[in-house]
């Protein structure tokens, strides 16, 4: 097992950027530089946050609207990417998504239970991105995503989020879901935590960060995790 205490490295992604304005600044203005960010296509003035964004010194993540269990009763919004579409389909609503704004590192799933899980509808998806040399972030949430397999076929750099830490937005949860994030780190050398751009989350992880560099955790832009499977 991975060992030394120092050099424990910790990536936090906090998606949902552009859907609430106020919201939106505050995360770029409080959240410290190695904090990475993950914009939703669906929202306003995108271009503009991502350059406000990418000058604070934020590495950047596109979030797919992909197709959870139970759609459309519940709904990752417009353009949705649907195990139903055709790939055609599918590859049209990715590249909206990505021509919504530039210089992101890769792109991550928004929801997407159901999508991630199905190889016909996901395998697309990796070979696009293969193609265009874009990282692929999967959020954790849902065990059977195909992701790991499908990026390392397509030479996808990947990333998988250990902990949701906000799930349950109280302070005190969402710390405790922070040191399990540095134990894990602790553990095995880096760990991925995924949240959103809730004001309680934002301010919480922003003082978490000044701590946890106190105790020699390394916090770094999600791309310094991700496996790229053309370097081995």
């Amino acid at each position: 097992p991975w060992s030394g205490a120092r050099g424990a490295r910790v990536a936090i992604v906090i998606g949902g950027l552009a859907v609430s304005q106020t919201g939106t600044q505050a995360a770029i203005a409080k959240l410290p530089a190695e904090v990475t960010l993950g914009f939703a296509p669906q929202g306003n003035s995108i271009g503009r946050w991502m350059q406000a964004a990418r000058q604070s010194g934020h590495e950047i993540v596109m979030q797919v609207p992909l197709e959870p269990f139970d759609y459309p009763n519940v709904n990752p919004g417009r353009n949705t990417l649907a195990v139903a579409a055709t790939a055609d389909e599918n590859l049209k609503n990715l590249r909206w998504a990505l021509s919504r704004t530039t210089n992101y590192t890769g792109v991550m799933n928004y929801m997407g239970a159901r999508f991630s899980a199905d190889a016909a509808a996901m395998g697309p998806l990796m070979a696009e991105l293969g193609r265009r040399g874009l990282a692929y972030v999967d959020d954790g949430s849902s065990a059977r995503s195909l992701a790991p397999e499908l990026a390392l076929k397509n030479g996808v750099p990947f990333a998988a989020g250990d902990i949701l830490i906000d799930a349950v937005r109280d302070r005190g949860a969402i710390l405790k879901k922070l040191d399990e994030l540095e134990a894990t780190a602790r553990a095995k050398g880096f760990a991925v935590g995924i949240g959103s751009a809730f004001d309680l989350t934002v301010d919480t992880v922003s003082s978490w960060v000044i701590e946890a560099k106190k105790r020699g955790i390394e916090i770094v832009p999600i791309s310094a995790v991700a496996v790229d499977p053309e370097k081995g």
